[in-house]
């Protein structure tokens, strides 16, 4: 066995957490919780927050205008329930002779915390109740009687798990910094730290976890902020150079006359952004390396009429051409959207679902291998490798974000190079598509065409339910359609919101009884939400009492009402989508959103969805209100989490990163000279498998 002289750098690096000093088994077993493993672990698990105890406040020099940090003794505690049904804990916190009262309500889990005569440490914003000043909902510390604060430090706060207090976790930490924080290597190149003004990886990594001031500690996060985008950058610039020089993709040119037999058969003019999108999707598909094109557009702008037509090309070009959709509610649509549209062309279309019997699967199997369907639209099923093609030339995939990387190349894997179209209705902000969308190019439709009728859309005020509903019927007695949308299916374990099950039961004896109701939501099995569908489609439903599932792409003309219950629990970004389900046909729409405006946070999203139509302005507000969101989680899109960088907070930041990766991938594509060997390896190591970027080894 090596002395510890003897190692290398990396062999220091990856010492098993429980032969770091101060450590052991017991507590290593603790630290693997959080994913440390080795002492490299510990020097990048860096502080959620910090406190800075540089300058602890007296009681007389409190202000509302500013945050502040005050020690002192637990004289009373008092836990009671209001009158408005909260409870609430109540500290008296005596320093010196004076007093402050430190208050927090719905936590009465932190009660067993405290004790009489506890030093505790108080941070937050201070105001005047009275004769006295009062904390509430304040971070706490609890000190040990002769711990020392206030000497200038800047402490970190770190994630912990039972059994580890922040005092632990701040010595242990501290220990592998002091250690092992010399054999970290410079990852990055020395031209990129002094172009972009950032430290080395030493001296960021030593005040990151011990800050001397702010300001050192916000030079040290803005170096491994950086670090982390311009990480992700570069493989996503690597991807892209990677996918440029595939040529293995038909070349599928279009020609006047083509152009002209394919726009025939929409019976309308195509709109400037329309056209505009066609064009770069034509100049993409004509080279043989494969397009990687995202299409995004606002609700009602015609998507499906440029992806049509992309589908429209290939077959054209004797090629195969497939349309994804995420359900089989909206695959069914698809097929009957191009049924309507190509009755008068020779294109075989062909629908794969997983509800098919097993006699119609083979048949239509057969038939994609022999190239007997021109045209394949389905779910996910797509992707099996019983699915063989005999000439793939484009996949269309309608709402990318519900399927991700790994499935846009499961057709590549299976021997076809084919062109790729994705499609969003859901407007992406421009941080997100250098990132969740960075290997794709971007269209988009912004133009809505001139003969889309308006939706009028209100907030419902509790006064004004009666007067909304009345004015539902009289549009479903006109001869209209509408929905009522609910956030659950059931809500009765919750007894604030609003299901599905119990609004339908509701509404079909009380509000809409004299109408034709039908129900559907995600429980349901793919069968019976189509033959509810279909119901409302003809006409035979009036009214749908629905979840979400009806968010995308699901068109009845006819339907020109919403009720939404429960709008709080919606994001903006699908309020609007389900507002697009209204107005598709020759009748203006009207939403009304009834929601719990408690929440301010609520209040200002719903505000903006009653104040704008407009997608684009709506998605970048969602962004500002509630970060990334579950849309675009690592989950969805198939991108590590990011640890340190916060999209949102570090735009500017990321747009330096991927300017910066951009100019490092058009000298070297593969990061192949020996100057780049750390980074590559930390590139590969984070992205490797996810974006399919070189050898993981």
């Amino acid at each position: 066995m090596k002395s510890s002289a003897a190692k290398t750098p990396a062999e220091q690096l990856a010492t098993p957490i429980q032969y770091v000093k101060g450590v052991g088994p017991a507590r290593a077993e603790l630290l693997l919780r959080l994913g440390l493993r080795r002492a490299s672990d510990v020097l990048f698990f860096f502080p959620r927050d910090y406190q800075d105890m540089s300058r602890l406040a007296t009681v007389a020099e409190l202000s509302e205008d500013e945050p502040a940090s005050l020690e002192g003794i637990v004289e009373e505690i008092d836990e009671r329930n209001t009158g408005t049904g909260r409870s609430m804990l109540g500290l008296l916190i005596r320093q010196n002779t004076e007093f402050v009262r430190a208050l927090w309500f719905n936590q009465s889990f932190m009660r067993p915390k405290f004790a009489m005569g506890q030093r505790v440490l108080l941070i937050g914003q201070p105001r005047r109740n009275g004769m006295r000043w009062e904390f509430v909902h304040p971070k706490v510390e609890w000190l040990q009687a002769d711990q020392e604060i206030g000497s200038g430090r800047i402490l970190p706060v770190y994630p912990l798990t039972e059994g580890l207090n922040q005092g632990q976790m701040r010595r242990i930490v501290a220990g592998v910094v002091e250690h092992y924080g010399s054999f970290v290597e410079e990852t990055l190149p020395e031209d990129v730290l002094d172009a972009c003004d950032l430290w080395p990886i030493q001296p960021a990594l030593s005040q990151i976890h011990t800050p001397q001031n702010m300001d050192a500690l916000e030079q040290a996060r803005r170096r491994f902020i950086f670090q982390e985008l311009f990480v992700q950058q570069l493989a996503l610039a690597m991807r892209r150079a990677s996918l440029a020089r595939d040529n293995n993709a038909p070349a599928l040119p279009c020609s006047a006359r083509v152009d002209a037999r394919i726009t025939r058969l929409f019976p309308f003019e195509l709109t400037a952004d329309q056209r505009r999108a066609i064009d770069q999707i034509c100049a993409d598909v004509a080279l043989t390396t494969p397009m990687n094109r995202l299409l995004q557009g606002d609700v009602g702008s015609g998507k499906t009429v440029v992806a049509e037509y992309a589908l429209l090309l290939a077959v054209a070009n004797q090629c195969q051409a497939v349309l994804m959709a995420p359900t089989e509610v909206l695959a069914q649509q698809h097929i009957r959207t191009l049924t309507r549209d190509l009755r008068e062309s020779r294109v075989r279309l062909g629908l794969l679902t997983g509800s098919q019997t097993a006699a119609e699967r083979r048949q239509l199997l057969a038939a994609i291998r022999g190239g007997e369907i021109d045209i394949v639209i389905g779910t996910q099923s797509l992707l099996n490798k019983e699915v063989e093609f005999a000439r793939l030339g484009l996949v269309v995939i309608d709402e990318q974000h519900k399927f991700g990387v790994h499935q846009r190349a499961a057709l590549r894997r299976a021997g076809q190079d084919p062109h790729y179209l994705v499609m969003t209705a859901t407007p992406i902000p421009r941080t997100m598509s250098m990132t969740a969308f960075g290997d794709l190019e971007v269209s988009s439709l912004r133009e809505t065409p001139p003969n889309r009728q308006p939706v009028h859309t209100y907030l419902g005020e509790p006064d004004k339910r009666e007067s909304w509903w009345e004015f539902f019927r009289k549009k479903l007695r006109e001869g209209r359609q509408g929905y009522v949308v609910a956030p659950l299916v059931d809500a009765t374990e919750d007894a604030e919101a609003v299901g599905v099950e119990q609004l339908f039961e509701r509404l079909t004896n009380g509000e809409l009884e004299e109408f034709r109701l039908g129900m559907v939501h995600g429980r349901m099995k793919p069968a019976e939400k189509e033959v509810v569908m279909q119901a409302f489609r003809d006409g035979g439903i009036q009214a749908l009492v629905a979840t979400s599932v009806v968010e995308v792409g699901v068109d009845v003309p006819n339907a020109t009402v919403m009720t939404i219950e429960g709008g709080e629990r919606f994001g903006l970004a699908q309020l609007h989508q389900l507002r697009g389900r209204v107005s598709r046909g020759p009748h203006p729409g009207f939403v009304c959103v009834f929601a719990d405006l408690a929440n301010d946070d609520a209040r200002q999203r719903l505000e903006a969805f009653v104040a704008t139509t407009d997608g684009f302005a709506l998605a970048e507000l969602d962004f500002k209100l509630r970060g990334p969101g579950d849309l675009f989680s690592g989950k969805q899109h198939g991108l590590p989490p990011l640890r340190i960088a916060d999209l949102l907070r570090d735009s500017d930041t990321l747009e330096e990163a991927r300017q910066a990766a951009q100019r490092f991938i058009n000298t070297d594509a593969d990061l192949s000279a020996p100057r780049f060997a750390r980074l590559k390896r930390q590139v590969l190591n984070r992205y490797g498998e996810a974006l399919e970027i070189g050898d993981v080894g």
